[in-house]
């Protein structure tokens, strides 16, 4: 585990807030953008980012990592995504009412042209299984190794790269406007 996490996890258990502040600004864009991946809803995505911090603080005293703070808390954004799913309650919000994405880049045009981009990929990324779509952005967004996304799961680091595989050749085939309507993987 990275020293800089260990000791905030340490002064966090005993209560101290500023430890809080810095591992929310150090991994919040992080989580914010896999939860944001995963729901497709930038409200769920921020009341699941701040139900994580809400339970690292009740949890921190009792917290053994196993990995590393930005795996252990990358793994409770979808654990808790997971559970949204689980009881049904996710209802899904027309790309208008999603909320607006801020662009990096400060050229009108070429804003414009990747919020277009970014939405049809993060469409076509929503309109994957939710197991592909988890294995997907957890790898590529989270970093996450497919034998850490597989232990998460619980189930074999080949299943992960399966989905993984199924996954991207789905986006692929979308994405170039191809019709693909094997939805059983």
């Amino acid at each position: 585990m990275v020293p800089e996490d260990e000791r905030l996890i340490y002064e966090l258990s005993r209560g101290n807030k500023e430890a809080l502040r810095k591992i929310y600004i150090k991994y919040k864009d992080c989580l914010l953008t896999i939860a944001s991946a995963l729901l497709h809803d930038s409200n769920e995505a921020e009341d699941i980012l701040h139900d994580v911090f809400i339970t690292l603080v009740r949890c921190a005293k009792r917290i053994e990592l196993r990995t590393n703070l930005k795996n252990y808390l990358i793994t409770s954004i979808a654990n808790k995504v997971r559970d949204k799913y689980r009881r049904k309650t996710h209802t899904l919000l027309e790309l208008e009412k999603a909320g607006k994405r801020s662009s990096p880049i400060h050229d009108p045009e070429k804003a414009a042209m990747f919020d277009d981009e970014f939405r049809l990929v993060a469409d076509a990324i929503y309109r994957l299984p939710f197991e592909q779509r988890e294995t997907i952005v957890l790898h590529i967004t989270g970093g996450m190794k497919f034998h850490e996304i597989a232990k998460m799961q619980g189930i074999s680091t080949s299943t992960v790269q399966g989905r993984y595989r199924y996954g991207i050749n789905k986006l692929r085939t979308e994405l170039n406007g191809e019709t693909n309507n094997d939805s059983r993987r």
